[in-house]
């Protein structure tokens, strides 16, 4: 789990990034842990502004329109951006206030910017979400958002394992309290500084 040295002294927080293929079920397993810990102000969860519209029951995150996200960019809304699926993807600047007070803030972070966060976050966890595949394909084919090409092309795509410190894997093949259990334990010993 955590290592003792990413427990919390007061003098910055972690930036615990949540990453995984389409359908492992990193959104629902953020939303489990989010529940569990919601009381504690130690922790934040922070909402992904994305240019696409939120489907309610699956997603969380805020929308905008392509023209309005690049305009809150250029202002310096954003911690960081990216692109992913032909959509833009960013995290709110608000965040760098939560970590510098010491805070654990938990995000869904595609893999392939987790060595631009490395630079831009002083203390930087990364939990990686697997499932099988054969439970992606229902997730994803459940969500109703892609045709069934868009699918399989999702399934397909090469998926190299996170490496470097501070990695920790879950797998979400059994029922959300499990795997969201699992999540919720490694943000408790982050905060609170327990040894694995």
């Amino acid at each position: 789990m955590s290592e003792a040295g990413f427990s919390l002294n007061g003098t910055s927080g972690v930036f615990f990034a949540v990453v995984g293929s389409s359908g492992v079920g990193k959104d629902s397993l953020i939303a489990y842990a989010r529940k569990e810990l919601d009381t504690d102000p130690r922790f934040v969860f922070t909402r992904r502004t994305v240019t696409r519209t939120a489907h309610a029951e699956l997603e969380d995150h805020d929308s905008l329109s392509l023209d309005e996200f690049e305009r809150q960019e250029a202002q310096g809304r954003f911690a960081m951006t990216w692109e992913a699926h032909g959509l833009r993807y960013g995290l709110p600047a608000s965040i760098l206030g939560d970590l510098a007070a010491g805070k654990v803030v938990t995000a869904n972070l595609s893999r392939k910017m987790l060595e631009a966060a490395r630079k831009i976050f002083d203390r930087l966890q990364i939990v990686e979400i697997t499932a099988p595949a054969e439970i992606r394909a229902q997730r994803l084919a459940s969500r109703g958002r892609e045709s069934a090409a868009a699918v399989e092309a999702r399934l397909n795509r090469t998926v190299v394992p996170v490496a470097g410190q501070n990695v920790t894997r879950i797998e979400n093949a059994g029922t959300l309290a499990e795997a969201g259990e699992q999540l919720a334990a490694l943000l408790r010993d982050l905060a609170y500084g327990s040894e694995p």
